[in-house]
């Protein structure tokens, strides 16, 4: 009986087995279709919302995004209407012809006065006034220039000189002069032929010298050296010396050969504009050589307080 169980067990097993491969065959309509290619290039992306996309889950290191076009992006770079041709009266409002002969030009002939020191002084001899000025009128190469200088004490004028001067530039800081000198004094009078060199020397020091030729032979020349210590933008410090030698001693005129006079001075000036400075200062002037000789003792030097102003037009 247990033979003939065993017998129809096998039996049965053989038959499933014979019956599995049409069993396969009918279920392959049931089988999942091939994935298919999608073309991502021919879908509308703005139309779709991807806010609602969860992008921190997609892989996009095997995306290629130098070929994804965006259209959003084309609508901004690409123009909405086309520009149009470019016209001759486009290019003639760019490019107007040009009236030379209505255009304004700076002044070929210029001018300028300026006082340096107008001021009033209080020395060992008593008070006085004293003024320097200097002005031109020209162009940039060619000028005349005029110099005055004096000095009043007592109600009187102790000295007092004009210059007029032909002067030429020959470099940007220099200029060469050449012309006449008149003294007018008290006394006496004298006319001397000048010639001198002024500009602006190596680290800003204003500097002129200038050598005179008189009547009876008499030869003198004078040096002076400036410059301009800005504490502040209006508030100016300037150092100033001045040096006379003459080749010839003149007693009558108080004049003696060699060094006879060294002025120094130092001003402190507020520009409340460019054109207008009040100043205080203090000078110091002495007499050397032979020039000391003939001045009276108590002449010999002085010093003097000094307040005035500076201004040019």
């Amino acid at each position: 009986m247990s033979v003939s169980l065993n017998l129809a067990r096998s039996a049965i097993g053989l038959a499933m087995l014979a019956a599995l491969p049409a069993l396969a065959q009918s279920h392959d309509h049931h089988a999942a279709p091939a994935a298919s290619v999608v073309d991502h290039s021919k879908m509308d992306h703005s139309t779709m919302d991807h806010s609602k996309m969860d992008h921190s889950k997609m892989d996009h290191s095997g995306m290629d995004h130098s070929q994804m076009v965006h259209a959003r992006h084309d609508a901004a770079v690409l123009p909405r209407e086309p520009v149009p041709a470019v016209t001759d009266a486009d290019r003639a409002a760019a490019f107007p012809a040009i009236d030379h002969a209505a255009m304004q030009h700076a002044p070929s002939i210029n001018s300028l006065l300026q006082v340096n020191r107008l001021e009033h002084w209080d020395g060992r001899h008593g008070t006085g006034q004293a003024w320097e000025a200097s002005g031109w009128i020209g162009g940039d190469i060619n000028r005349v220039w005029l110099r005055s200088e004096g000095e009043r004490s007592g109600g009187r004028t102790d000295a007092a000189d004009l210059e007029v001067l032909y002067g030429r530039s020959i470099s940007p800081w220099w200029d060469v002069l050449a012309g006449v000198k008149q003294d007018f004094r008290p006394a006496d009078s004298r006319t001397w032929a000048a010639l001198g060199i002024q500009g602006l020397a190596p680290y800003k020091f204003e500097t002129s010298a200038t050598l005179y030729a008189g009547s009876g032979g008499q030869l003198m020349a004078t040096a002076e050296v400036e410059y301009e210590v800005l504490l502040s933008n209006r508030l100016i410090l300037q150092p100033m010396v001045e040096a006379t030698l003459a080749a010839r001693d003149e007693p009558a005129q108080r004049i003696g050969r060699g060094l006879n006079k060294i002025e120094a001075g130092l001003r402190l000036r507020y520009e409340f504009s460019r054109r207008f400075a009040p100043y205080i200062g203090l000078t110091h002037e002495r007499l050397f050589g032979d020039t000391a000789d003939h001045a009276e003792a108590d002449h010999v030097r002085d010093t003097r307080w000094v307040a005035g102003v500076r201004m040019w037009f």
